[in-house]
């Protein structure tokens, strides 16, 4: 029964929204989302550890389950998760502020399950024409979610984001239609299906295979907040509700991480390979270099945090761009539980202070002592400091980059130490200290509960980096002949 994971997966997302729709009760909606994201959680961690991959679904096979896809998943069921606990109080804060229209609420759990439901079928997506199909969806999704506060600037920013990922989504379109055509000269049936442009990467034709490459990186890089199609995430992060930013940052950006990497791994045994890793390598050093300097001058927390995350993509495509595939899928799940400890303390930081901007955040540790200090830990983790998982993969991650060119190293070491300082900086003046007149947010439990989850989490894997998961992590890097 387990083998039919998506089946399953689609059931239970269908009972949800069931569920969600016909009550009437936000905390019966709120229970649903959270079974279901707890589920699929669950779900996906039993077959990682138990059920034989890759597993394929249908005749024509569209739909699979690797190590890879599983795995991303139950990041993505974990994050939904305690996404799903902190809007339990979060949603009634922003109702009870008049940010959010009580009427907005069934929306806002609809779309968040659909949304679940979505990034899984994304992952679950051997045919690559589906896999895009459903990226697009996610954006339209995450879309309606950034502008269900009553914001005006918010729509401004969901109209950016869908703008810039949608129109370099077509590029990854055309990508797909050439890598469709190299498909038909160079195997017996032309095909989109991953498994299959795998196993014959070798016969395509590798000038086609190179172009396809690039325009679907343009896509999926956008999806992803690579520099320079970056411009569309510091607005959409910092002006969607902050359970929401956690979701795009922690799972459905890393949609096109994910989609990146599946392609470049069909550039590993051919000619095109030398080219595709210092393509890679070149919108890494961007991305990091780019965010590092815009970390310089900002104001916002929501928005240092945003490009903190184009800074830790930059690194992801270091890794991929080296060969480091163990380390750079480590640091997808670390990267997910950091910011997603950052982005819920900043929820707590502007319900004290109705704020993101430095200047009117003070006395912190007295008002908000749980919310500085997830902010401290997740700072931490996200500069790499030692005891902490961003700090392994990174460690790792620059170590290989020594061997391919240590000018390179010392470049990218420079723009990280930029970045960390003036991460670091900016987190120190959020701690000053002035004679206080606001009186005390009592942040919901259930807000609370998420962070000291996401602290525990971050803790005890900077300490030990368990035996199955790095067997996971071996499988995923074997599947995808890496």
């Amino acid at each position: 029964m387990i083998e039919n994971i998506i089946i399953i997966a689609v059931i239970i997302a269908a009972i949800a929204l069931i569920a969600v729709i016909a009550s009437r009760s936000i905390r019966i909606m709120n229970a649903s989302t959270i079974i279901h994201s707890f589920a699929t959680m669950v779900l996906a961690g039993y077959a990682l550890s138990t059920v034989k991959l890759p597993l394929f679904f249908l005749k024509n096979r569209y739909f699979f389950l690797d190590a890879l896809g599983i795995y991303e998943i139950f990041i993505t069921g974990c994050i939904f998760f305690l996404a799903a606990i902190y809007a339990k109080g979060y949603m009634h804060s922003l109702i009870k502020a008049g940010e959010l229209d009580p009427k907005n609420a069934k929306l806002f759990y609809v779309v968040f399950n659909l949304l679940l439901l979505s990034v899984v079928l994304a992952f679950s997506a051997n045919n690559l024409a589906l896999l895009w199909i459903f990226v697009e969806l996610t954006t339209v999704l995450s879309a309606i979610l950034i502008v269900v506060l009553n914001a005006k600037e918010n729509i401004t920013a969901a109209i950016k984001y869908v703008f810039i990922t949608s129109t370099a989504m077509i590029f990854s379109f055309m990508g797909l239609i050439l890598l469709f055509f190299s498909s038909r000269q160079g195997l017996e049936e032309a095909t989109l299906n991953w498994d299959m442009l795998l196993q014959g990467a070798q016969q395509l034709p590798p000038q086609l295979l190179l172009f396809s490459f690039v325009l679907i990186f343009v896509g999926f890089a956008a999806k992803s907040g690579v520099a320079p199609f970056h411009t569309w995430l510091p607005a959409a992060y910092s002006k969607a509700p902050s359970d929401v930013s956690v979701l795009l940052s922690g799972s459905v950006s890393m949609i096109g991480v994910y989609a990146i990497l599946r392609i470049y791994s069909l550039t590993a045994h051919t000619v095109v390979h030398p080219f595709a890793s210092k393509f890679l390598l070149a919108f890494g050093v961007l991305s990091i270099g780019i965010a590092a300097l815009s970390m310089l001058v900002r104001t916002n927390v929501k928005k240092i945090i945003a490009f903190s995350s184009i800074e830790h993509v930059g690194i992801m495509l270091l890794g991929m761009g080296i060969g480091n595939i163990v380390w750079m899928v480590y640091h997808l799940l670390a990267h997910a539980l950091a910011k997603a400890l950052l982005f819920f303390s900043a929820g707590i930081i502007h319900r004290q202070y109705q704020s993101n901007k430095i200047e009117a955040i003070y006395n912190l540790f007295e008002l908000q002592p749980f919310a500085s200090w997830g902010l401290i830990i997740g700072s931490a983790a996200v500069i790499g400091m030692p005891l902490l998982p961003l700090f392994i993969s990174k460690f790792f991650i620059l170590a290989d980059l020594a061997n391919v060119s240590l000018l390179l190293l010392l470049a990218v070491l420079v723009l990280l130490l930029i970045a960390s300082g003036s991460f670091a900086w900016f987190m120190i003046q959020m701690m000053q200290i002035k004679e206080n007149v606001l009186p005390k947010y009592r942040a919901p439990a259930s807000m609370k509960m998420a962070l000291f989850i996401l602290i525990a989490l971050l803790l005890a894997l900077g300490l030990y980096v368990p035996d199955k998961l790095y067997a996971i992590l071996e499988k995923i890097v074997v599947q995808l002949g890496l």
